[in-house]
Formats: C-alpha cells, structure tokens, sequence
C-alpha cells in the first residue's frame, strides 16, 4: 500500500468515525449537555497521558490561549446543539443540518475575514434550499425542533472552523486540542450546577451501559479520529481531503438506517430533500477544485 493509498484509508476510517458520533449520541441516555461534558472529560483524559503538552502551553501567549479557549466554548455549544438535535428528532436529521456547512461557511467566511464571496459557493448554498423545504415540509411535528437546533449546531462548528483556521498553525495540535478541549470542559462544568438545578430529572452520571459507548466516543470517535485525520492530511491535497470529510453525514445517515432502523421513522420527502442537500455537498469540492484552478491560471 502507498503513501497516498494508506492516507486515504485512514482519512475514511475518520469520517466513518465521526459518522458513528449521531449513532453513539442516540444510545447514551444522558442529556445532551451532561453527554457533552463526559465526552470532554474522557477527551481531555486521554490527552493529558502525553507528557510535555503543559510546557508546550506555558510558551504560548496568553491571548492566544485565550482565543483557543473562546473556540473551544464554540465547537463544545456546536456538540451540545448537535446532540440535543439526535434527542429532538434523530441522528438522520441531526446529519442532514450538518451536512449544510459547507454553504454555511461560504457565505459566513467572507464576513468574518474580509475574503470575496465566491459566485459558485453562494449558488450552491441556494441549492440546499429546497431540499430543506422538502425536509422541514413533511417532518414529524415531533422532530421540528430537533430541525432548528440541529441548524444551531451546524452554525456553531462553521464559526469555530473559521476561527480555528486562522490558529491551527501557531501551535502544536495536541496542545491546541487540549486548551480548546479543556476550555469547553471549564465552560460546562461552571454551568453544570444550574443546569442540574434548572432541570430536576437530569442525570449527572452516566448510566453502566453508556460507560462502553462514551469511551467509544471519546477515545476512538475523537482522539483516533483526530490523529488519523492528521496523519492523512500530510499526504493529501485540499480537494481529496475536502471531497472526502463531505462523506460524513452519507456514512452517518447510513449507519442510522443499518442499526437504528431510521428509514421507518421518516417519510419520502426527508431523503429526497436529503439527497440533494447531499448531492450539492459533494459538488461542492469538485467546483471548487476548478474554478480555483481557472483563477489560478
């Protein structure tokens, strides 16, 4: 196998991984907000067992810490918006909002950083339009919410991209992981008390049969996710990469069918509406890829 063959299989596995969050998020009882906090700590756990992060950390400047700290509360309120939306509705949906980040971004990014909006992205985005209509059209009144939040949850992890993009090279990964991490964990843990006052039927601790799936969620769905996404980034180009991360919510929206038997909860217009929000999302790169290559030239 080659340098390039092996990339691409581990950057599969990854996508796959993360594909199997929505399904692990369906069979952990716990709220989404205690869900989240576990997965932090377990995440943040593991991390630490790498010596020589904290001296790495103590070199940094403490704006930069705190900019980490500040993405960190945004991907950790995009993990609990994106687990409320799987107790809301179901992973299906949850997956399908997802899967509308890439338009998201194209239409937020310029706004952030002052780059030029480009004409093909914002045509694009207006394709998923539709399919949303299908999708919120027909949907169980039950699962409307989930809907919303799930949109909530796909605007969090755009902002945090944007933002992380501009840092990710101004210090070691597995530092930068630990304090945006970590810094969520801080977040939630000071909410934590009002949250178990506020709602009296929550549970803090997770239930003996959600031990096995949050490890499997934290260690392998996120620390072996993100190290395999790593290593496979160095041997691939942008557009294989992005082609690739895109197949994410068609591996989740698949495994929720095999092993959660969605595909009876849903009607017809879901995956109509689904599949072309799906389709413009795999378009996507490959438009990219050459109107960057005409611009180029």
């Amino acid at each position: 196998m080659t340098k390039i063959q092996r990339a691409f299989f581990e950057l599969h596995i990854a996508v796959v991984l993360w594909g199997f969050t929505a399904i692990l998020g369906h069979l952990i009882q716990l709220s989404a907000l205690t869900l989240v906090w576990w997965r932090l700590f377990i995440t943040c756990s593991v991390v630490l067992l790498r010596g020589g992060i904290f001296a790495e950390i103590q070199k940094m400047p403490r704006k930069l810490i705190l900019k980490y700290i500040w993405a960190g509360i945004l991907v950790t309120m995009h993990w609990i918006c994106f687990y409320a939306a799987i107790k809301l509705a179901n992973a299906s949906v949850a997956l399908i909002c997802l899967a509308t980040t890439s338009f998201q971004s194209a239409l937020l990014e310029p706004l952030m950083t002052g780059q030029r909006i480009k004409w093909y992205e914002v045509a694009l985005g207006v394709l998923i339009v539709p399919g949303m209509v299908y999708i919120a059209g027909d949907l169980p009144s039950s699962m409307t919410a989930g809907l919303w939040v799930g949109m909530m949850s796909s605007v969090f992890v755009v902002v945090f991209s944007i933002l992380n993009k501009k840092l990710i090279d101004k210090a070691e990964p597995m530092a930068i992981t630990l304090i945006e991490l970590g810094g969520g964990l801080a977040f939630l843990t000071i909410l934590m008390p009002f949250y178990l006052e506020m709602d009296a039927k929550a549970e803090f601790f997770p239930h003996p049969s959600d031990w096995f799936y949050l490890i499997i969620l934290a260690v392998f769905c996120t620390n072996v996710a993100y190290w395999l996404s790593l290593r496979s980034l160095k041997h691939l180009s942008a557009f294989a990469t992005n082609l690739t991360i895109n197949l994410e919510p068609v591996y989740g929206i698949t495994l929720a069918w095999l092993l959660l038997h969605e595909n009876k909860q849903l009607t017809p217009s879901f995956y109509i509406g689904a599949s072309m929000i799906l389709i413009a999302v795999l378009s996507y790169p490959i438009l990219r890829g050459r109107f960057e290559l005409n611009d180029e030239r």
